[in-house]
């Protein structure tokens, strides 16, 4: 089970996905090359071994990266598991690589640095319904 945040571009008075056009595309974060290159320099520690499909392991987390095949990348969506809020810390740096925003796709809204809510609800809830991540 993961949390799931997505990285794209979006205007700056987009604050949740209700507030986007319904005639909106985001534009690409990039070619691949580049975008593989941003998220290489952002998180230096990540595999990205497979260029569609990276990993990024924290010491209580892990981050899997869907890059997907298209070339312009579109966005990237975040897989996160595990526990510790200093998982935020590279989802942030790799928006801020990318120039994009963070959508929380659970609540619908985008984060910020110190919008932990969505992660603990996310915790919270794991820990219902299959126990503690180890």
């Amino acid at each position: 089970m993961s949390w799931d945040v997505l990285l794209l571009r979006l205007p700056d008075d987009i604050a949740s996905v209700q507030d986007i056009p319904n005639d909106y595309t985001p534009p690409p974060l990039g070619r691949q090359q580049d975008v593989l290159a941003a998220v290489s320099q952002a998180a230096p520690e990540a595999d990205l071994s497979d260029p569609t499909w990276g990993e990024l392991l924290g010491p209580t987390w892990s981050i899997e990266l869907n890059i997907g095949e298209e070339d312009p990348v579109d966005s990237i969506m975040l897989h996160i598991r595990g526990s510790g809020d200093d998982v935020l810390t590279p989802v942030f740096r790799l928006a801020g690589a990318l120039e994009c925003k963070v959508l929380d796709c659970s609540a619908g809204h985008l984060i910020t640095p110190q919008e932990l809510s969505g992660w603990h609800a996310f915790q919270e809830f794991r820990d219902r319904v299959i126990g503690p991540s180890q």
